[in-house]
Parts: C-alpha cells; sequence; structure tokens
C-alpha cells in the first residue's frame, strides 16, 4: 500500500504542499523492516470503530478504512521491544463530518525495524482528523514514518493535524521522520510536524536535585513522554517495557 510514488489525483495543482517540516530531523536511511502480515483492506465502520494492535509477533498490518458521513474511526498501534513491524494504514474520510483519532506508540532497544505509512484522505467537508505518534528508539533500531494528509478541492472546512516524535536513546539508533502535507482546498485548519531529539538533560538535572536517582528520572521523562499516546489496557506493560529498557 505505499505510496511514496503518489501522483495528484485531481489533475490540478496544490494550494499548497509540504514536505518534512522544518522542525523535522532525519537520521539515518530508510530501511524497510518486515514484510505485511495480515491484508485486511476496505473496513466498513459504524459510528466508532477503536482498536488497539499490539504484542505479537513480528510481521505487520496492512489496512484500509472508509469512514461515512458521522462516523468516527479511532485506532491505536502499541509496538512493545523485540518486535519489528511494518504498519501499513490508509484512510478515505468521505462522508461530511468523519472523523478519525489516530495514536501511536513504539519501544525499541534492541535490533527493531519499525516503519509506519499512515495516509489520511479528507475527500468531504467539515472532516477531522488527528495523528499522534510518538517513540524511543535505542540499541541499533532503525524506525520510519511517513505521513501524508491529502485535502481534496470539496473538503472544505477540513481540520487536520499529524504529529511525530520521537527520543533517542543511543547514538546507533536511526530514526526517520517524514511528514507530508497536500491542500487542494482553501477554507482548511491543516498542520504537521517532527522531532527528533534525546532526552532532556535540564530535567533529569533538576529530577537529581531533587533526590530522584538518575535511572528512576529517565523512566519518568520516558512515560511522561509516552502517556498522551498510551492506552489505559496496555499502561501497565508500557512501564514495564520502559523500566527494562533504562
Amino acid at each position: 500500500m505505499g505510496y511514496g510514488n503518489y501522483r495528484d489525483p485531481f489533475g490540478i495543482s496544490p494550494r499548497a504542499s509540504f514536505g518534512r517540516n522544518d522542525k523535522g530531523t532525519s537520521l539515518g536511511r530508510n530501511d524497510k523492516g518486515t514484510s505485511l502480515g495480515r491484508n485486511d483492506k476496505g473496513t466498513s465502520l459504524g459510528r466508532k470503530d477503536a482498536s488497539v494492535i499490539s504484542s505479537g509477533a513480528e510481521g505487520g498490518v496492512e489496512k484500509s478504512y472508509t469512514v461515512q458521513a458521522g462516523e468516527k474511526l479511532a485506532l491505536t498501534f502499541v509496538v512493545l521491544p523485540g518486535e519489528s513491524r511494518d504498519i501499513d494504514i490508509a484512510i478515505d474520510l468521505v462522508g461530511e463530518g468523519a472523523e478519525a483519532d489516530i495514536k501511536g506508540l513504539y519501544l525499541c532497544s534492541g535490533e527493531e525495524r519499525v516503519n509506519f505509512r499512515i495516509l489520511m484522505h479528507h475527500r468531504a467537508p467539515g472532516c477531522i482528523s488527528h495523528q499522534l505518534i510518538n517513540g524511543i528508539a535505542g540499541g541499533t533500531s532503525k524506525v520510519t514514518f511517513d505521513g501524508r494528509i491529502v485535502v481534496a478541492p470539496d473538503a472544505q472546512q477540513t481540520e487536520a493535524y499529524q504529529e511525530n516524535h520521537n527520543i533517542l536513546l543511543s547514538e546507533t539508533a536511526r530514526v526517520e521522520t517524514t511528514p507530508q502535507l497536500e491542500i487542494y482546498a482553501d477554507d482548511v485548519k491543516c498542520s504537521h510536524g517532527a522531532t527528533v531529539g534525546r532526552l532532556d538533560e535540564d530535567a533529569l538535572f533538576y529530577m537529581r536535585t531533587r533526590g530522584i536517582p538518575e535511572r528512576e528520572a529517565r523512566m519518568l521523562q520516558i512515560l511522561s513522554f509516552l502517556s498522551p499516546v498510551t492506552p489505559e489496557a496496555d499502561r501497565e506493560r508500557v512501564e514495564k517495557a520502559v523500566i527494562q529498557m533504562v
């Protein structure tokens, strides 16, 4: 389902087209991970569809969703240490007022290969989408995020937001992040951004001056960073994984 060679579907020039955000950082090269696992296409939603894809054998997910008027799609992805995943998602918001909320987190501590590819296509007026993917890369792991939002000419009053934030725990971990916007409508609110960095040394120093051991301070900072994308059902497993990583 990759869309690296995606072409203008409307035969016109976009009102605005953005590649990597100014805040984004690209480290290393794009190494494709494991091949896709199941291929379940054309899912039709009800009022709300929420799922968590987490913890399991190496493999991937390739899936497409069509969201009709008044429907809401909610997806959460959790990739824990030791898992190499290829997550390839395409979402079509085809009905007025359709919504999509995508969250994801990854924790890589060794040689994992994790790839996120998300295509969000706004085709109808008044649709809203949010994407937030946060992750921690350590060891010699390699992670890629390739996200694209496309807003059709008729999709006026669109709201579309995309964020990808990453923290490196080692000198040999690599993250490549490419958020993209293609806007063919005039009346929209859209933004995207990406960051790659390290733990906040000032915050770690402050916690240590308050008597918190360094390892615990690192763990607390990581958990805080992951909190917005951690499902309640997976919170305990994520905390255990973080403890083992630091």
